[in-house]
């Protein structure tokens, strides 16, 4: 299945590597089996050579996982001193009250010993089921051996890639390289996420990282743009999790990022945002819904996020079904001023219905579009000159099957 690619795939000076943050010098990985799960790996660890800015987009769920508070106030201290991450899959630590926050504590601090830095240093995350204890004996035992695992490149970025996985059915991973002067700089990531991915910091966790040095604040500023225009706007589901985040790292500077830092931080959280959508549970076809013709950016937004998230919109594309009407209803379902007069949809760049009312396509030529493994649609407001993308996937039998024995 492949996905239309975002606004700024042809930006210059962007070089595309394999291997994801291990590709960042500076940076070393680990992914381990802690017996969180029977036999895959379960425990994913960052390291980093010096202190890093780090910067953090969280979950806008009113119940936030015991990791997510801790981390929050370790980088309240310590932003722009962190030295490591920490990141078990199979159990959110989520609901999971006093005991959950402090052994998400403690694995921060004996993480930081192991690494001789300071007990604030430390990110913890956590993902998988809410509502039971952590194991905290296996992690323990396991930290060790990551520590002792930690290594540079590709590889190693892909043992952690694979830790952090719940019902990923492929690591995700993404990297690119930029260039001031005669200077090379790396910008990489992984992430997870499968299911519960709704275009509101979409269920699912990313780490990413960079060897440009700059500011906590500044990092955090390139952190949320390019957030808003890719994590936030993909949808499987349209449900939010408990322990949403994406944290990214740089090494602490009070130098300006360098100028294509925002383009190639953008590159990398698009392309780990599609491979979400693209491995999305029970998926058999990737959607992109382009909004045009809008009064601003915030109603183009709107209405995207609106369609890729409807649920009938999404078992139309499994079933082939030519059933426009969803789409145009769930844009209007949004409220955000649509003119019913004006607005005309696009199926794969050909004109689909005109002006509101007159259908184009017929029903069989629309039919064989939905066909495809990836569906492209177009719906242009005619109120305006602003624009935003959203990305999806269908919603088939195989996500109710994946979904109804989750924890059995």
């Amino acid at each position: 299945m492949t996905l239309a690619q975002s606004p700024i795939e042809k930006l210059p000076r962007l070089v595309a590597l394999r291997g994801g943050i291990g590709n960042v010098p500076g940076v070393r990985l680990a992914g381990v089996h802690a017996g969180i799960k029977k036999r895959k790996r379960d425990l994913a660890l960052i390291a980093f050579d010096a202190p890093q800015a780090c910067a953090s987009v969280i979950t806008t769920n009113e119940v936030k996982a015991a990791p997510l508070l801790v981390t929050r106030d370790s980088l309240k201290t310590h932003g722009s001193a962190m030295r490591a991450l920490v990141c078990n899959s199979g159990c959110a630590n989520a609901c999971t009250g006093a005991k959950g926050e402090h052994d998400a504590v403690a694995t921060a601090r004996q993480a930081a010993a192991l690494l001789g830095v300071p007990k604030q240093s430390v990110v913890v995350s956590s993902t998988g089921v809410i509502g039971i204890p952590l194991p905290i004996d296996r992690i323990s035992k396991s930290l060790e051996r990551a520590v002792h695992d930690l290594e540079s490149g590709g590889e190693a970025a892909n043992d952690a890639a694979e830790a952090i996985m719940t019902t990923d059915r492929v690591p995700k991973l993404a990297a690119y390289a930029f260039y001031q002067g005669e200077r090379r700089y790396v910008v990489g990531g992984i992430a997870k996420g499968s299911g519960m991915i709704s275009p509101n910091m979409a269920t699912m966790l990313a780490f990413i990282a960079t060897d440009a040095p700059m500011a906590q604040k500044e990092l955090q500023a390139h952190l949320t743009a390019s957030v808003d225009g890719s994590f936030n706007m993909i949808s499987v589901d349209g449900d939010m999790s408990t322990n949403d985040a994406v944290y990214a790292f740089a090494p602490a500077s009070e130098d300006a990022a360098p100028e294509h830092f925002g383009a190639a931080l953008r590159k990398v959280c698009d392309e780990l945002a599609l491979a979400i959508v693209a491995d999305g549970e029970g998926a058999t076809k990737a959607l992109t819904v382009h909004v045009s013709g809008a009064k601003n950016e915030e109603q183009a937004r709107t209405v995207a996020r609106a369609i890729i998230n409807s649920n009938l919109v999404k078992t139309a594309m499994f079933g082939e079904d030519p059933n426009w009407g969803r789409i145009v209803s769930a844009a209007g379902a949004a409220r955000s001023g649509i003119d019913p007069e004006k607005w005309a949809l696009y199926l794969n760049d050909l004109l689909w219905v005109d002006r509101g009312a007159v259908e184009v396509l017929s029903e069989a030529e629309a039919h064989r579009e939905l066909e495809h493994a990836s569906v492209t649609v177009r719906l242009d407001l005619g109120i305006g000159s602003a624009a935003a993308t959203g990305w999806g996937c269908d919603l088939s039998r195989d996500y109710v099957r994946i979904n109804a024995s989750y924890r059995t």
